[in-house]
C-alpha cells in the first residue's frame, strides 16, 4: 500500500474522518458535507503522527529543499509545523488568523526575516481561504512563501483555482480520492455511498438531492 493510501487508512481508523453519506454533517459555511475531519486528532496517536511528521519531512526535502523556515498555521497547523522544524532542525514561526490587537500587533510570531524561504503547514484543505491568507500576510513581511503543504484535502475545484491563482504549489500527504477509495475496499462505505461520496467531490450544493 502507497504511504498516501496507509495515512488515509490511519484518518479512518482513528476517526481523524467520519464519513456519514447518509447523514450529513454541516460545515461551518452552511455546506451539508458527508464528511468530517478533525485532524487534531493525530496527535494523540504516537505511531500515525510519526508516519504524518516523517513523511511531510521527506516532502519538504523533496518539493522545497531550498527551504529556511518552517510556518504552522494558527492553530491546527502549529503542533505539525513544529515537529517537521524539528526534523529538519529549522527555525518554527507560526501565523495568526490575524494580527494581535495588542503589543507589537505581530501576525506572525517567531523570528523570521524578510527574504527568507517559508513552507506554510496546514492540517486539511478545504477551500483553501484561511491558509492563503496566512501566506499573505507572510508575503506582506516581504517573506518567500515557497508553498504550502497539510495532511489532507478535499479536492475542492474552488480550493484548486484559489492556489492556482495565488501561484503557490500545494502538496498533500493523502487525499479525499485516495481516502474514499479505502473506505469501499474496508467496507467503511457501501456502493451506494460510494457514488454520494463521488459525487460530493464533483458538486458540493447537490450531492445528496
Amino acid at each position: 500500500m502507497s504511504l498516501s493510501k496507509t495515512i488515509a487508512a490511519d484518518l479512518l481508523e482513528i476517526k481523524a474522518v467520519s464519513l456519514s453519506p447518509s447523514a450529513p454533517f454541516t460545515w461551518a459555511s452552511g455546506i451539508q458535507s458527508p464528511i468530517y475531519t478533525d485532524n487534531r486528532v493525530t496527535l494523540a496517536y504516537p505511531e500515525v503522527r510519526t508516519r504524518i511528521e516523517r513523511a511531510f519531512a521527506d516532502l519538504v526535502k523533496a518539493e522545497f529543499p531550498e527551504v529556511e523556515v518552517i510556518a504552522g498555521t494558527a492553530t491546527a497547523g502549529i503542533p505539525h509545523g513544529a515537529i517537521i522544524a524539528d526534523y529538519l532542525d529549522l527555525p518554527f514561526a507560526y501565523i495568526r488568523s490575524k494580527p494581535k490587537d495588542h503589543g507589537a500587533g505581530n501576525q506572525i510570531e517567531g523570528r523570521v526575516s524578510k527574504g527568507q524561504k517559508m513552507v506554510v503547514v496546514e492540517d486539511l484543505i478545504s477551500t483553501g481561504g484561511s491558509v492563503l491568507e496566512a501566506v499573505a500576510a507572510a508575503q506582506r513581511e516581504g517573506i518567500e512563501v515557497l508553498g504550502v503543504i497539510a495532511i489532507f484535502t478535499y479536492q475542492l475545484e474552488k480550493a484548486t483555482l484559489k492556489f492556482e491563482q495565488a501561484q503557490v504549489p500545494l502538496h498533500t500527504l493523502t487525499n479525499y480520492s485516495e481516502l474514499i477509495q479505502i473506505a469501499q475496499e474496508t467496507g467503511y462505505v457501501t456502493e451506494d455511498e460510494l457514488e454520494m461520496l463521488k459525487k460530493f467531490k464533483d458538486n458540493q450544493e447537490i450531492w445528496n438531492k
